[in-house]
């Protein structure tokens, strides 16, 4: 079971995280890739920037960035933060990194070079984790770690609002429609029917990780209705998504006021 996953740069493919891409460099617990420019896992084809800048080494459900340059900082931007981000000194080794979506930057000749990492595994406290008193057992690491402060938590809110709402509601809402349901947050303003099928992808791959197969037969949107159907159908059945997740939700009046121009 990976502990990040990296994404290199270059044009931005957000379907590329469910595909099983070539490209996407997946790290288990004591893994370590080093990016620069040179002959490393993570190429960064900039001159201003040294062949070997930097490793990173996946640990148990976060990872580690190392700096081996000696004059230059980095930068590690956490992506659903609202300008969150952590700056790693010159010559920094092993500095831990909290963020389940991360954006790693470096300073470059033209501008900046930047690649991502994602860490689905990350684990959040419930009562389910905390150990008994004098247990000096390992802790249980709940099999669904999500986060309902993360953008991707919004996306399986929204799909799963009409079942939630309605159980005998068998429809579910599209791309395009779960983007128009979270646009009225400030946090969701700009999100787009492509972001909300990444974050589905993300959800259903890394968080929940379902065995989704390709049909080869099949168009496009029906492998991704089913792909939306099975997520809902196993965070409603363990109750990952509940009733009390929907004051997350902007309100439908509101929206509706919104379309209308009231």
């Amino acid at each position: 079971m990976e502990t990040i996953i990296v994404q290199p740069p270059g044009p931005s493919r957000p379907e590329a995280l469910g595909t099983g891409s070539p490209g996407l460099l997946r790290m288990g617990p004591g893994d370590i890739a080093e990016f620069g420019r040179g002959e490393v896992s993570i190429v960064l084809p900039d001159p201003g920037i040294s062949r070997r800048a930097g490793r990173l080494e996946a640990a148990e459900d976060y990872w580690r960035l190392s700096n081996f340059s000696r004059d230059t900082a980095y930068v590690v931007e956490n992506l659903e933060g609202a300008g969150e981000y952590i700056t790693v000194a010159p010559g920094r080794l092993g500095a831990p990194v909290p963020f389940e979506f991360s954006r790693v930057v470096l300073p470059a000749l033209n501008g900046t070079a930047d690649f991502k990492v994602f860490a689905p595994q990350h684990a959040y406290l419930n009562e389910r984790s905390v150990p008994c008193s004098g247990d000096s057992g390992e802790l249980t690491v709940h099999p669904y770690a999500l986060d309902p402060t993360a953008k991707y938590f919004l996306v399986l809110v929204a799909l799963c609002e009409p079942r939630l709402r309605d159980p005998g509601d068998s429809a579910l809402p599209g791309a395009g429609d779960i983007a128009e349901r979270l646009r009225p947050l400030e946090s969701c303003r700009g999100l787009t029917r492509s972001a909300v099928n990444y974050h589905i992808d993300y959800l259903a791959l890394s968080k929940l990780r379902l065995d989704v197969e390709d049909d080869p037969g099949a168009d496009g949107v029906g492998r991704t209705g089913a792909k939306r159907a099975r997520l809902a159908s196993l965070a409603l059945r363990f109750g990952l998504v509940r009733e009390e997740h929907l004051a997350l939700l902007p309100s439908r009046r509101r929206a509706v006021a919104e379309r209308l121009g009231a």
